[in-house]
């Protein structure tokens, strides 16, 4: 039976990193190796954990298709610490020591690769495990796919999302689209935010639905139809490709 292990590689190096990150230039290095050492011992654990018998770590490349798109997309990210993004060679020699193979995109997000590996990976009835506290990667879960939060250990179920954002998992994007998100700088609907998101995808699954409702409030109504253009531009950026040319088989891949 093939399973495979998918490494969401800048959450985890950057979750790792964050832990402990000293405050004085003289002391990154010794950071830095200890940070490799905790990302090779997870590589080994979540190894073991999946029974992977194939595994890649995915790192992200630059300025994707979603930077072109919506010039504000991640707008107010806070950029990666120069002594972090100087020494990405030695994360991946430490994933490569352990038989994780990596990809390095020229372009494409980390979070688009994944999505397209597991997904043609389920169409071929194999089981894909993503290793990531990306929340983006929650529509993917199925009897084929499932998240694991390392830091957590534990593996994100239909009803920890539910209780996390008060709405089912095939509403994810819709909801992230209304209400907009943050992190990433994506707009969402003007004036819409996460308790209204909520309470109309309590009752409906799609913005037309909404638009022709006449029980919706009217001030509610009238910032949807003001907001279609964010929503149809915020539900692209959200929802993950699974079309990337990845470039390589599932035979390059394996352990070992």
């Amino acid at each position: 039976m093939k399973n495979l292990l998918l490494i969401d590689a800048l959450n985890l190096i950057r979750r790792i990193y964050a832990v402990n990150e000293p405050k004085h230039s003289e002391h990154q290095q010794a950071h830095i190796t200890a940070c490799c050492q905790r990302v090779e011992q997870a590589a080994r654990s979540l190894l073991k954990k999946s029974a992977a018998t194939h595994a890649v770590a995915v790192f992200d490349g630059d300025k994707s298709w979603r930077y072109h798109f919506y010039s504000k997309y991640k707008e107010n990210r806070q950029p990666m610490p120069e002594s972090l993004s100087s020494n990405l060679d030695r994360f991946a020699t430490a994933f490569t020591n352990v038989g994780v193979k990596c990809f390095n995109p020229v372009h494409d997000e980390a979070d688009d690769i994944i999505a397209t590996l597991a997904t043609k990976a389920a169409k071929a009835n194999v089981s894909a495990v993503i290793v990531s506290t990306d929340k983006g990667f929650l529509p993917l879960i199925s009897e084929e796919i499932a998240i694991y939060d390392y830091f957590k250990k534990s593996t994100i179920s239909l009803e920890d999302i539910k209780s996390r954002f008060s709405v089912t998992q095939n509403k994810l994007e819709i909801f992230w689209a209304l209400s907009g998100d943050k992190t990433n700088n994506i707009p969402g609907v003007t004036g819409v935010g996460v308790k209204t998101a909520q309470e109309l995808l309590a009752k409906h699954s799609r913005l037309d639905d909404m638009l022709i409702d006449d029980e919706i409030k009217p001030a509610v109504k009238a910032k949807l139809e003001a907001g279609v253009e964010n929503y149809i531009t915020s539900l692209a950026l959200v929802t993950l490709r699974k079309d990337i040319e990845i470039g390589f088989s599932l035979k390059d891949i394996r352990v070992g």
